[in-house]
């Protein structure tokens, strides 16, 4: 890894421009791009303290052995050449919304002779009606599909076109009436043009004229006897219907809008997005991208609409409003660049209430269910567990399949309330009934490596006892010798492959000593370390870093924020029990409803701390004893300081 002071630029060469930068490693590669308002203020931001850096920027800068940057005349400038120079060179430090793919929109060449109906991707052309987008492109070709039944324009290619009219015979939707036939000539081209422009409008909303126009002509075919003729007529009423259904109305008539929503976790984030054309949800699109760059809301939701809408040009690509969970960094560039692509103004802006802001939140509920539909293929997938399984044991050299992984973490409140948690993790599989949560009190409280030393001093103590305690093998057969058959329940008696604990040497050295302690020596431990994801050994001077890629990171990560959401839950819970605790509920003989007597009474604890043995007797329910030891409390708790609400930091009576 590179030092970020061996190409560290002097201050005095950075200009104070608007501008662009680039980071590149070793062999020339670029393998970031940012933009900056002030780019002497921001590159130096990389260089004053590498080691306070996040992780993953911190991983970039000691990869990079050099930077350059272009000066730029507006911060509007910046965003456009950065946009450009991330589609050129892929960085791999970059959020990066892989799409190579543009929205498919149904399109009529209205321009023609002999107008097309047809899926069209790519640039916008002159003369041609669009709709859409729709996404997937399935649904658009299922919709154009069922509308020809009822306006049978053109959608061939022009080479298909030309060999059936020198040929005089028409291709085979002309012959099951998908298609008026224009090239043999069963449709003059004024008549065809005018089916294409019905077509068009019904597209554009018109749909509720055209049903009754049908209904119409069903019941003058059925009052003259025609019963074929108005069943064909039924049949296009309920192809109109289903179209019209497939994009039912959510908002406005006039609302076009295109409507993200982000759901993340510290390793990835899924987006999705709803088109909304003319009121009605015309498509939706998703990504699930890695966060390899360290970001902000409001930065991630900023490069996100520069990758979506780079390519994407004109009215009827980019809406007249952009709804998103929070404004980007620069709202007003991103506002003033949006403008400039489509040709007229946009409206940036989060949805704060009604239909809106309801469409909006399931949005984020698609996001959600993506990004946890994304996580469980990947963790169910048979193939992918067994070789990150086998790449982790191999990558810390261990000698045995790690069948069984366990995962320590502890939590705490400025040292309150710390607690600590185990999970197991079973073929790369979370086993929940194995979950274990520990309560941590006294010396071993007092950091994290005692609390670490306690846990696994506790968890392992457990093990040795039941595996003392277990049914022995006599010939074959169970031994239900009375010693045997009165051992306990073994929760803690199937040792592990490997430990593993979140946290660094100093928290691996806590772990490997308690189990030397115990005389343990079979049983691996490894400490996974936020700051750079790196994997420590004990007594080792470097760590293991597995590649940024690999499933063995991804696994490893999963058991530790598996581990951390176990301990940060139980933790809360205690935190919460503690928060809510009286001086009353240590009052021997005090039950709740002589609490609540007391409260009703007096208002307070200050106002019972005050008060004399014979106004607490006037409570219903106290008794002399009671009393006495009631007032003995009080005024012991009344001695020391005022308790305070952790959360609030309001002092309470």
């Amino acid at each position: 890894m590179a030092d970020p002071k061996s190409y560290r630029p002097a201050s005095g060469d950075i200009p104070v421009n608007p501008g662009v930068y680039r980071f590149r490693d070793e062999v020339g590669r670029v393998i970031y791009v940012g933009k900056a308002k002030v780019l002497r203020q921001r590159l130096n931001s990389y260089f004053a303290n590498p080691a306070g850096l996040t992780p993953k920027t911190h991983a970039m800068v000691h990869t990079a052995v050099s930077v350059e940057w272009t000066v730029v005349g507006s911060e509007l400038e910046a965003l456009q050449l950065e946009y450009t120079w991330i589609k050129e060179y892929n960085p791999r430090f970059n959020i990066v919304f892989r799409d190579d793919k543009s929205y498919p929109y149904l399109a009529v060449t209205l321009g023609e002779k002999y107008p097309r109906a047809q899926v069209m991707r790519g640039d916008k052309r002159k003369g041609t009606k669009y709709f859409g987008p729709f996404y997937p492109a399935k649904a658009i070709r299922e919709t154009l599909d069922t509308l020809l039944r009822v306006f049978p324009v053109r959608s061939c290619s022009a080479g298909v076109f030309n060999r059936a009219q020198s040929s005089g015979r028409p291709c085979l939707l002309g012959y099951i009436d998908k298609c008026a036939a224009p090239c043999v000539g069963r449709i003059s081209p004024e008549d065809h043009k005018k089916l294409a422009m019905d077509l068009c409008q019904f597209m554009g909303g018109e749909s509720t004229k055209f049903i009754k126009e049908l209904e119409g002509k069903m019941a003058e075919s059925v009052s003259t006897l025609e019963y074929e003729q108005a069943a064909r007529y039924r049949d296009d009423i309920a192809a109109l219907r289903r179209v019209f259904e497939r994009n039912a109305v959510v908002l406005a008539e006039n609302t076009e809008a295109d409507i993200f929503a982000v759901h993340e976790d510290e390793l990835e984030a899924a987006v999705q997005v709803f088109h909304v054309r003319n009121g009605r949800i015309r498509g939706q699109r998703g990504w699930v991208v890695e966060k390899v760059e360290d970001s902000t809301p409001e930065q991630f939701i900023e490069h996100l609409l520069t990758q979506v809408y780079g390519e994407a040009a004109g009215d009827d690509r980019i809406p007249r409003e952009v709804l998103v969970p929070v404004l980007p960094e620069n709202t007003a560039d991103v506002t003033a660049w949006l403008h400039e692509r489509r040709g007229s103004a946009v409206s940036l802006r989060v949805a704060m209430r009604g239909d809106k802001a309801t469409l909006a939140e399931t949005v984020r509920e698609n996001a959600e269910q993506s990004l946890r539909l994304h996580k469980s293929r990947r963790a169910g997938d048979l193939t992918t567990r067994s070789a990150s399984l086998l790449e982790l044991q191999e990558s810390l050299g261990l000698p045995s399949p790690l069948l069984r992984i366990e995962c320590y973490d502890a939590s705490h409140t400025q040292g309150t309330n710390v607690v600590a948690s185990m999970v197991v993790f079973e073929d790369g599989l979370p086993k929940k009934s194995d979950y274990r949560k520990f309560s941590i009190t006294g010396d071993a409280a007092r950091d994290d490596t005692a609390s670490m030393y306690d846990v696994i001093s506790r968890r392992f103590k457990n093990y040795l006892e039941e595996s003392e305690n277990m049914v022995p093998m006599v010939s074959g057969e169970i031994d239900i010798s009375d010693a045997a058959a009165k051992a306990p329940a073994r929760r803690f008696a199937y040792p592990p492959s490997l430990v593993i604990v979140d946290g660094g040497p100093p928290q691996v050295a806590a772990a490997s000593r308690a189990l030397a302690d115990l005389g343990i020596d079979d049983i691996y431990v490894v400490g996974l370390a936020k700051r750079l994801e790196e994997l420590w050994l004990p007594d080792d001077e470097f760590p293991v870093i597995l590649p940024r890629a690999s499933h063995a990171l991804y696994l490893v990560q999963r058991v530790r924020d598996e581990a951390h959401r176990f301990a940060i839950t139980f933790h809360r819970k205690k935190r919460s029990a503690s928060m809510t605790l009286s001086v009353l509920d240590s009052v021997p003989g005090l039950g709740p409803a002589k609490r609540e007597a007391l409260h009703k009474h007096f208002g307070s604890v200050k106002k019972m701390r005050a008060a004399s043995t014979e106004e607490l007797l006037a409570v219903p329910g106290i008794g002399p004893a009671l009393a006495q030891s009631l007032a003995t409390a009080l005024a012991a708790s009344g001695s020391g300081a005022p308790a305070v609400n952790m959360t609030t930091g309001e002092v309470l009576d």
